[in-house]
C-alpha cells in the first residue's frame, strides 16, 4: 500500500477516535477533554514514528 494512503487512513482514524472519546466519555468535561486528546494525539505519534515511519 503506499505510504500517503496508510498515513491518510492513520489520520482519519485518530480523528474519530478522538470524536469519540469527546462525545462519549468526556462530554461535559473539558479539562479533562482537553488532556485525553493531548494523550491521544501523542501517542499515535509515537506510534506513527515507531511503525509507519519507516
Amino acid at each position: 500500500m503506499d505510504r500517503n494512503v496508510l498515513t491518510v487512513i492513520y489520520l482519519i482514524a485518530m480523528v474519530v477516535i478522538i470524536v469519540l472519546v469527546d462525545v462519549f466519555i468526556f462530554r461535559h468535561h473539558v479539562i479533562e477533554r482537553l488532556l485525553s486528546n493531548i494523550g491521544i494525539v501523542l501517542i499515535f505519534i509515537a506510534f506513527f514514528f515507531r511503525y509507519i515511519k519507516k
